[in-house]
Order: C-alpha cells, then sequence, then structure tokens
C-alpha cells in the first residue's frame, strides 16, 4: 500500500479482528476534518496513483493534509507542483504558508514567502493575513522580520550598485583624461597632434563630457581664486589621476599637473592621505569588477 499509516492500522484492525473471532463485528477507520470527497479522491490516488484536474483543483489543501498525516511523498509532492503552477493566489497564499509549515513542505514554504515578499503590500492588507496575526502573531511577527530584513538588503545591493556606478564613472573620466591629453581626441588634445575632426565616434564614453569640461578649466578667470564648482571638479579629477598614474615624479606625464599633486602627496597629513587612497582603491576595484582593468 501506498501509505505506510494506513497499512499500518489495517495489520492492527486485522488483529484485532483474529482476537475475537466469535464476533461478527465491522471495523472501521474513520479519516475526521476532511470533507467526503477529498477521502475519495484520496483513497482512489493510493491505488491508481492519478487524480482528476477538477477534483485536484477543488480539493488540493486537503490532500496535502492527507498526505502529510499518512506519509504519502508522492501526491505531497503532485500538490506542491500544482500549487507551484497557479493555484496559489494573493488571498491563499498567507493560509497556504501555514499549511505548508504544518505538513513539513518546506519548498512550498519558500515558494509561499517569496510570493509574500514580492507582493507584501497587498498580501498584507488580505483577511487570511488579519486572521494570521491574530491566530498566530508569531508566524506574522517572523514573515515581517524576514520581508524588512529584504527590504534592507535590497536597498544597500542598490546603494552599493550606484556608488560602483559612481566609481567606474571615475575611471573613465581617468582614462578619457589620459586619452585628451596624450593622443588627442577629435576636437581637442596635445598642440603637437593632428586631431581626428571628421574621424569615428571616440571611444571613451567619458570623452565627450570631459572636453567640455577641459575647455571651461582652460578658460575660465575664477580658478585661480579657487574656481568655480566645474574647476573643483577638475581640480578633484587631475589629483585623482595622479594617485593612479604609474609614472614617476621625475618621469614625464602629459596630464597637466600630474607631478605638482604627486609632490603635494608627501606633504599632506595622513588623515588625507587615507581618505585619498581608499578612494583610490574603490575606483580600482569598480573596474576591476566590470571586467579587465585598462592600465
Amino acid at each position: 500500500m501506498a501509505s505506510p499509516v494506513l497499512k499500518g492500522m489495517l495489520k492492527s484492525s486485522k488483529k484485532g479482528e483474529q482476537r475475537k473471532k466469535g464476533e461478527q463485528r465491522k471495523k472501521s477507520i474513520y479519516i475526521r476534518g476532511v470533507p467526503h470527497g477529498a477521502v475519495v479522491v484520496f483513497l482512489r490516488f493510493l491505488y491508481t496513483s492519478c487524480c482528476e484536474q477538477e477534483e485536484m483543483n477543488e480539493f488540493i489543501l486537503h490532500l496535502l493534509v492527507l498526505s502529510h498525516v499518512f506519509v504519502v511523498p508522492v501526491l505531497k509532492k503532485l500538490c506542491v507542483e500544482e500549487l507551484e503552477k497557479g493555484l496559489l493566489t494573493l488571498d491563499n497564499v498567507v493560509d497556504i504558508l501555514q499549511l505548508s509549515r504544518l505538513c513539513d513542505a518546506p519548498r512550498l514554504n519558500l515558494l509561499c514567502q517569496r510570493i509574500i515578499f514580492k507582493n507584501y503590500k497587498a498580501i498584507s492588507e488580505t483577511e487570511g493575513w488579519k486572521v494570521m496575526k491574530q491566530s498566530n502573531p508569531k508566524v506574522e511577527k517572523e514573515i515581517r522580520a524576514i520581508v524588512h530584513n529584504s527590504f534592507s538588503k535590497k536597498e544597500e545591493m542598490l546603494k552599493r550598485q550606484e556608488e560602483q556606478q559612481i566609481y567606474l564613472q571615475l575611471h573613465e573620466a581617468m582614462e578619457a583624461l589620459v586619452h585628451i591629453c596624450q593622443d588627442g581626441c577629435r576636437t581637442i588634445g596635445p598642440h603637437d597632434k593632428v586631431l581626428r575632426k571628421g574621424g569615428a565616434p571616440c571611444e571613451f564614453p567619458a570623452c565627450k563630457g570631459l572636453e567640455a569640461l577641459v575647455r571651461h578649466f582652460a578658460s575660465c578667470k575664477k580658478r585661480v581664486a579657487g574656481g568655480c564648482t566645474h574647476c573643483k571638479r577638475m581640480w578633484q579629477l587631475l589629483e585623482m589621476h595622479s594617485r593612479i598614474c604609474v609614472e614617476k615624479v621625475n618621469d614625464f606625464c602629459k596630464v597637466p599637473l600630474c607631478s605638482h599633486f604627486k609632490e603635494k602627496v608627501k606633504k599632506e597629513n595622513k588623515e588625507d592621505e587615507l581618505k585619498w587612497k581608499l578612494l583610490v582603491n574603490k575606483v580600482l576595484e569598480a573596474k576591476r569588477s566590470s571586467g579587465t582593468l585598462v592600465s
């Protein structure tokens, strides 16, 4: 028999009959707490290992309980698969979540949790959630804590991704700065280079925006006296380059003020040096994470 529990109950019933041979008594096994139709479907499954779709749709939760109580793993697996296919809804997911825990169905429990996490606002307003909050507050509190933790992790991940993007853009700006100062681009570059005004689009994504910043920096009259916002950004990019640049102080780097900032590093305090090192490491790490590091 497919159910070891029922098999044991039948054996026990036969032993009882053997003890009382003289009595003409009909033995019965009672299955309570579920509809008669669900019991019929359950017994038919034990003998045929199949179930009509309409019957499954009508009695699936009762069959899940019966499969657990009478230890029929094949039927339990079938019930979980059918729920996974589309019988789980926002209205019944809370009830099925609690049932999955009682019936030791970890896959179904995980599936219910995922649906709740994805639709928490709508599900937390359903009648099933309100009933669970009253009848099973421990589970409700646990789910709320998991959802809150999940949201926090998602926010942290998005924040890290945004930071990584900023650091990656900084590295791209460093590459574009070297490109402009060393090789020249279509409209800007060293005086000894022939510019390719009608050439193909530049392969450095930050080049176009940096061109405008370099032009502004070269012509701005405020930069000597502290500079405007754009000039301050340019100063920061130049200093950032000097800290990434592998050229030695006495070597010739075509990026303006590179050697100046390298000399400045020797005189700055440890706190400022630590901040710059941390920033440089994050910029380089962002580039490594995105792919091959371009030197």
